[in-house]
């Protein structure tokens, strides 16, 4: 049972910690800063929605207020079998010349249609948004001086959960994606990040190609397309995306587990991602593949300290029921004080492990889906 403890431990650790801290290290000994410049380009920006007749507008007059050349930008949107007044929305979009609408009574995945409309794309850089998150009117400039760095083939903006006005929160996910980006940082400035922000990224058009129709994670595979053919993918936290902080419980758990099916998806659909022709394999087994298998872990730690009666394990034992429990406390407190803050970081940890494990279950029983807001 030691042994197990052990090496449960140190892959807990490793998966959370040792891997930033290693990244830490390669960005102190060899770091790889981003040459900028100001060209523009022309940008083609694509966007995939579905039934998205109360969020489109507004995103709309969002594109209007992009600190960048009208005429240095072009708009590709597609409508995914909307079954309300999208298409209509983006039929009147279309009436500026700038816009090219693709329209479908059919549901068919937001990948088929991100491959349709890169086919269209006459733009140098093609820019990834998506509907519900508000733009800042600089991050398309900001992410284009990235590419003058001819070694950036990808590039990331940053999301933002809170408000403009407020800031970011420190509470449940918001502590989570905190974490999320400072790794992602850590990537970027020691080589390369594994996926980008789906609601704000920029990739060369010639580094791009169709991908599989069914793809979850497509903010992951086209950046590892780009990586794959010797480009780099940053990460460029002046660019900004910001988008409400919670869409409710089961909203946000459906995300979660959406996304980490997304991971073993990737698996079947792209195994080269596992072999050599993979330049970020080792940083895609770190941060995207291990996480997947923290909670079996975890169910071992927990396990193995219970079953030890030395003094040192059963006080491992006991703290990690006071965790726990501490998650459980913030269903029921929510009170803003120091120590429910704890208990939200407790009850986030749970929650995307056991979305995890449901993630899981999606890939041993080879369970789909098409399309989630």
């Amino acid at each position: 049972m030691k042994v197990i403890f052990w090496l449960s431990a140190a892959f807990v650790f490793y998966a959370y910690v040792g891997y930033p801290i290693w990244l830490w290290i390669c960005g102190r000994v060899n770091p790889r800063p981003v040459q900028r410049g100001s060209d523009q380009p022309l940008v083609s920006i694509v966007m995939v929605v579905r039934n998205e007749e109360n969020n489109l507008p507004r995103k709309l007059r969002n594109l209007g207020q992009l600190n960048y050349p009208p005429e240095r930008m072009e708009f590709l949107l597609a409508s995914d079998g909307s079954t309300e007044k999208t298409a209509e929305v983006l039929s009147d979009a279309a009436k500026d010349k700038r816009f090219r609408v693709l329209l479908s009574s059919d549901q068919k995945g937001k990948a088929y249609w991100l491959s349709q409309l890169l086919s269209h794309a006459t733009g140098e850089i093609a820019l990834f948004l998506d509907a519900r998150q508000e733009i800042d009117p600089d991050a398309v400039r900001f992410l284009v001086e990235d590419f003058a760095d001819t070694t950036v083939g990808c590039a990331s903006g940053q999301l933002m959960l809170g408000d403009r006005t407020s800031g970011e929160t420190e509470k449940g996910m918001g502590v989570y994606w905190r974490m999320e980006k400072m790794i992602r940082e850590l990537e970027s400035t020691s080589g390369s990040v594994v996926g980008a922000t789906g609601a704000l990224y920029a990739a060369r058009v010639p580094l791009l190609s169709a991908i599989p129709s069914e793809t979850i994670l497509d903010d992951v595979l086209l950046p590892l397309q780009v990586a794959r053919q010797g480009k780099r993918v940053i990460f460029d936290g002046r660019a900004l995306a910001w988008d409400v902080p919670d869409l409710g419980g089961k909203r946000e758990f459906a995300r979660k587990v959406r996304t980490l099916t997304g991971n073993y998806q990737l698996l079947q659909i792209a195994p080269w991602v596992l072999s050599s022709e993979n330049p970020l394999r080792m940083r895609f087994v770190s941060h995207k593949l291990l996480r997947l298998f923290v909670p079996f872990a975890l169910v071992l730690l927990l396990i193995a300290s219970a079953s030890i009666s030395q003094p040192l394990y059963r006080v491992v034992f006991v703290l990690q029921l006071a965790f726990y429990a501490l998650g459980l406390l913030a269903l029921f407190n929510r009170q803003n004080s120091a120590l429910n803050r704890v208990a939200n970081v407790a009850l986030t940890f749970m929650v995307l492990n056991s979305a995890a494990v449901v993630a899981f279950g999606n890939f041993v029983t080879r369970r789909k889906e098409v399309w989630a807001r």
